[in-house]
Order: structure tokens, then C-alpha cells, then sequence
């Protein structure tokens, strides 16, 4: 599941394998100093020793410890016993000092590893979502997305990227204090690798859960986050219906919910490492008789000091048994996490661009819808059977009750969706087999909610446009009669408008919107009730722009107020995704049927 995020790294981890064999090695180096030192200590070694050649025909092991005798006790008649110690101390100082540095290497030169690996987790979701269609986003709650990408990445770093140098360092350091405990006495070690294995069932024992406590603790989370967007997005209808104390309620039951999730996961986690210290105390005391009892036969087969360096060597492996099984037990929390990342990472976009698509550069000619029909996944059809002509320059008005299918029906046009059945033809070339970008480079947009950014009123005009310059986004916002206001403010258009332009009223950020609009320059302009959440005033000045704006445009134009469409060249009267009624405004009054019946209770 992770290697994938891995294999950009792979230098990084070949350098810590590397430095981890090494800081293992100078480990054991140091430690087997332990065995000369206590035998001087306890003038417990009279032997004379001769050097024996290191490719006599013995035991590589018997010439290794002979040799080595050989010469600390040439040191001793040279200089003392005392002197001794303190050459094998400082030799023993060195050896600790390179494992160290190996050590610190070996855990620095992870960092960019694990920081690298959430960097590409964090960047890949959010690219991902920026292809996924909308009707996806229809379907999730964004506190739920916002929590993938903040809690459930981080819970990822903190679990399974933390986790993967105590995956590296620690099997390295078990094999090598293994190895050495086999050279040392094979029966001693053979009696204490039947001990491992209660500790390996103990460790496995709380880990088992863990997975799945942590996908519930996520995912209330994920609750959390989507109470608290919610929150911050209705407001002002929360204090207009005074619903503070039950908001209020809501989430201290939701934030309950996570408490006792994460109160679980905690629990467990703590249980670790106390299980874990009486396992290994108990394993040292069960190895700790049986080898006392081999040294006090009369043909023990090893010594006191060998046994004390077994001891040392044995107590040793035991924290990287520990981290190891601590590694265990926090990785299914991060698999729990890249679960929920790997919804969204590998879900389907259903609209998918053709290999050898055509790239639309000019619109020419028409917009031609030919049977379409539409349905959502939960398959209700929206659309059914729409047969419709814009020719360039033309504007076709679309009205009707909410829910008729006016908004699907011209988000099909940049391929926000795909038609179920029918085609969808511009100058004659089914949509589907142009380029996306290239397809939406030649449409603009002005929709009921102006959709700006935490941003000056200069970036979010210029918005999509590369290279703009000032005096191309104040000519634009002139044929918007947004300059006016625009000057009005201290910092002109470096002012910033707040989170969704919340520093502006809904007029001005409707005026923004068309600029940015007629910045773009677009052949073909979709309006999505842009007048309708207006007052007069403002109305009135953003129907003016929307009059330059359409000048000479291709514009699908959906609306409830009929005096902005008036003039339109086809109204589509459209009623439970059907078209009943089209003209021109007189032919539709002529009629006497739906649109008269709308008409006539706006005029009332």
C-alpha cells in the first residue's frame, strides 16, 4: 500500500540499511570488550597465551579469542593492568562513538524520506481532487475530505513514515545480537528463541484490534471536521434561528463520540509498553536461571564473563524486539488512515478523456444537444430526450421550476457530467472526443453564487488568466461597473475581499465574478440565475454588464426573472427534465400555457 510512495526514496533507504549494519557491528565490537575487562578486573584468567596464526587449521571463533587474549595480556605485562583498562576503555569509548554517529545517520537521513513521502501524499490527494468531477464532491462531505487530507495524512506520518526506521534498524540489530548470541553458546540461545515467542503473542495480542479501532476513530474525526465546516458556513442562519445552544449540543456529542474512539486506540497503545517490559524481564529471568544453572556445572560450556556478555548481548535485542512490536502496533493505525486517504486517491473519474483527443481552439458555428438524456448514479433520470440548437451569437434562456433540470443541463457542456444517451455536438464534434481544457478555454461562467477567493480583487479577476495585466483587469471590470466601487476602496485592487469575498456585498461580488469573466474573453457564456439574488440597484448595474458581457456572445442563460431574459432569442421552458415549451417571449405569452402562467405571477 505504501511502496508506491516509497520508490522515489530508495537511495535513502539503502544509506540507512547501510549505516544501520554498521552502528549494529560497532555495537557488538564494544560489547565484546565486556568479556577482557571483567576477567582483569577479577584476575580470573592465568592462562599463558601463544599466538596462533590466523590461518591455522582451528576454528575461526578459537583463533579470534585466542589472538585477542594473546595480545591484551602482552598489554598487561607491558603496562599494567590498570593502564590496560584504560586502553580498553578508550577503545571502547571509540567504538560507542562510531555506532552513535551511525545511529544519528542512519536517522537523519530518513527525515527527508518520511517528510518527502506525506509531502507526495498531501500533493497527490490534492491533485486527485482537482481532476475528480463534481459529482463526486456531491456525494462527500468536505469536513470528511478536509480530515483526509489534515488528520488522517498526519496520522499516516506519525504511524507508519515514523515507523519505517525502527523497521530498518530494528531487524538489522536482531539478526546481528541473534548471530552473535548463536557464536557465543548455541544453547543458550536455542533455549531462548523458545521464550521469544510469548513475547511475539503478547504484542500481537493488543495490536490485533487496532486497525479497526483506528478506522472508527477517524472516521469520527472526519465527523468532527464536517460539524465544524458546516458550522462555520451557516452562521448566520444559526444565529437567525437562535439554534447556538443546539449546534452547541451537536457537536459535545460528536466530540464525545471521538473521545471515546481515540480514549480506546490510547488505551491499547498504553497497554504496550508495560506489556512489553514484563514480557522481556520475564524472558531475561527464565534465560537468566537456565544459564546460571550450566555455569555451575563442573563442565559448563562457557564462563562466567562469556555469560555476563550473553546477558548484555541478550538484554540488548530486547528493544529492538520492543520497537519492532511497537512498530506493529502503530503501522495498522496509519494502514487504518491510508484506507480512508485511498478512497479518495482511487476513485473513479468517470470523465475521461479519448488518447488522440481533438483540441477545439474556435468556436464557429452551434451547440447542438441531440436526444441527451442524463441520470445521477442513484439512477433518476434528471434529462430526458433534450433536442436543442444555440447558434453562435444567439442566447438561449432556460426556465422553469427548481429541480427541472435547468443547471444539469448546461453543466453538461463543459463536461461537468456526461450525457447517459444522446450527444452533445459543438460544430458539429461530440464533446467527448475534445480535450477537457481546451473545451472549458472557450466557456465562461457567471453563476447565482459568485465563487471568489481569499484574495485581492486584481488576483480574482485575473483568475485563470496568465500574464493579465493591470490595465487589461481594469478595462474589464469598467465593462462590469465594478471600477467605481473598486476605487472606492483604500487599496483599490489590492484589496482583499476575505474568505469568499465576504467583505463585499452580494452585488460587487456578482460585478467581480463578470469581470473575471470578460477577462477570460470566452466564445460561449453559461449564466446561472446571475441577477436573481440581487436587489434592484445592484440588479440593475449587473444587468448592464451582463448586456456588454453577452454582446456578440454565444449565452445559455438560465433565469426566474423573466424581465432579464426577455429579449432572448429561444426561451426553453423546461419542466421534470423535459423542454415543453420554447419561442420567443411573445410566442411563449401567445401560448397561454406554462411560461404565461410564470409570467403572469412575477408581474403580479
Amino acid at each position: 500500500m505504501m511502496r508506491r510512495f516509497v520508490s522515489p526514496y530508495k537511495i535513502y533507504l539503502i544509506w540507512a540499511v547501510v549505516l544501520n549494519v554498521f552502528s549494529a557491528i560497532f555495537n557488538i565490537f564494544s560489547f565484546t570488550l565486556i568479556i577482557p575487562i571483567l576477567q582483569i578486573l577479577f584476575k580470573m584468567d592465568n592462562t599463558v597465551y601463544e599466538f596462533i596464526p590466523w590461518d591455522a587449521e582451528m576454528e575461526t571463533k578459537d583463533i579470534l579469542l585466542n589472538n585477542m587474549y594473546y595480545y591484551v595480556t602482552n598489554i598487561i605485562d607491558t603496562y599494567g593492568a590498570s593502564w590496560t583498562l584504560l586502553i580498553l576503555g578508550l577503545f571502547l569509548g571509540l567504538m560507542t562513538a562510531l555506532k552513535t554517529s551511525c545511529y544519528f545517520g542512519s536517522s537523519a537521513i530518513m527525515v527527508p524520506l518520511r517528510t518527502g513521502i506525506v509531502r507526495d501524499i498531501r500533493t497527490q490527494v490534492y491533485n486527485k481532487m482537482m481532476s475528480l468531477p463534481l459529482g463526486f464532491f456531491s456525494q462527500e462531505k468536505k469536513g470528511d475530505i478536509i480530515a483526509r487530507m489534515s488528520g488522517d495524512v498526519g496520522e499516516i506520518e506519525n504511524s507508519i513514515t515514523s515507523s519505517l526506521d525502527m523497521l530498518i534498524k530494528n531487524p538489522i540489530l536482531i539478526v546481528a545480537y541473534f548471530g552473535t548470541l548463536l557464536y557465543t553458546s548455541w544453547e543458550l540461545t536455542l533455549f531462548t528463541i523458545l521464550v521469544v515467542p510469548l513475547m511475539a503473542w503478547g504484542m500481537g495480542a493488543i495490536g490485533k484490534k487496532l486497525k479497526r479501532e483506528s478506522l472508527e476513530a477517524q472516521g469520527r474525526w472526519s465527523e468532527t471536521m464536517s460539524q465544524l465546516e458546516e458550522t462555520l458556513g451557516g452562521l448566520r442562519i444559526i444565529k437567525a434561528f437562535i439554534a447556538e445552544d443546539r449546534m452547541k449540543k451537536r457537536f459535545r456529542d460528536t466530540s464525545d463520540h471521538l473521545r471515546k474512539a481515540t480514549s480506546k486506540v490510547a488505551i491499547r497503545q498504553a497497554l504496550a509498553h508495560p506489556v512489553s517490559e514484563f514480557l522481556g524481564t520475564l524472558m531475561i529471568m527464565i534465560v537468566l536461571w537456565f544459564g546460571g544453572t550450566l555455569i555451575l556445572r563442573d563442565n559448563s560450556p562457557i564462563d562466567a564473563p562469556t555469560f555476563i556478555f550473553f546477558m548484555v548481548i541478550l538484554y540488548s535485542v530486547l528493544n529492538p524486539l520492543k520497537e519492532l512490536a511497537r512498530a506493529g502496533y502503530n503501522i495498522p493505525k496509519g494502514l487504518a488512515s491510508m484506507e480512508r486517504v485511498d478512497k479518495i486517491m482511487k476513485a473513479e473519474n468517470n470523465i475521461k478523456e479519448i488518447p488522440d483527443a481533438y483540441a477545439i481552439e474556435n468556436f464557429n458555428d452551434r451547440i447542438e444537444f441531440k436526444g441527451v438524456c442524463f441520470s445521477y448514479e442513484n439512477g433518476k433520470e434528471v434529462l430526458h430526450d433534450i433536442n436543442l440548437t444555440v447558434p453562435k451569437g444567439k442566447t438561449v434562456a432556460l426556465v422553469g421550476q427548481s429541480g427541472s433540470g435547468k443547471s444539469t443541463l448546461v453543466d453538461l457542456v463543459p463536461r461537468y457530467h456526461d450525457v447517459s444517451a444522446g450527444e452533445l455536438l459543438i460544430d458539429g464534434v461530440n464533446i467527448k472526443d475534445m480535450k477537457i481544457k481546451s473545451l472549458r478555454s472557450l466557456i465562461g461562467n457567471v453563476n447565482q453564487e459568485a465563487i471568489l477567493f481569499n484574495d485581492t480583487i486584481f488576483n480574482n479577476i485575473a483568475f485563470g488568466v496568465e500574464g493579465a495585466t493591470m490595465e487589461q483587469v481594469v478595462a474589464a471590470a469598467k465593462i462590469a461597473n465594478a471600477h467605481d466601487f473598486i476605487m472606492e476602496k483604500e487599496e483599490g485592487y489590492n484589496t482583499n475581499i476575505g474568505d469568499r469575498g465576504g467583505k463585499l456585498s452580494g452585488g460587487q461580488r456578482q460585478r467581480i465574478s463578470i469581470a473575471r469573466a470578460i477577462l477570460k474573453n470566452p466564445p460561449i457564456l453559461i449564466l446561472d440565475e446571475a441577477t436573481s439574488a440581487l436587489d434592484t440597484e445592484s440588479e440593475r448595474l449587473v444587468q448592464e454588464a451582463l448586456d456588454r458581457l453577452t454582446v456578440s456572445r454565444t449565452t445559455i442563460a438560465i433565469a426566474h426573472r423573466l424581465s432579464t431574459i426577455k429579449n432572448a432569442d429561444e426561451i426553453c421552458v423546461m419542466q421534470d427534465g423535459v423542454i415543453v415549451e420554447r419561442g420567443k417571449h411573445e410566442q411563449l405569452i401567445a401560448l397561454n400555457g406554462y411560461y404565461k402562467k410564470l409570467n403572469d405571477m412575477q408581474a403580479l
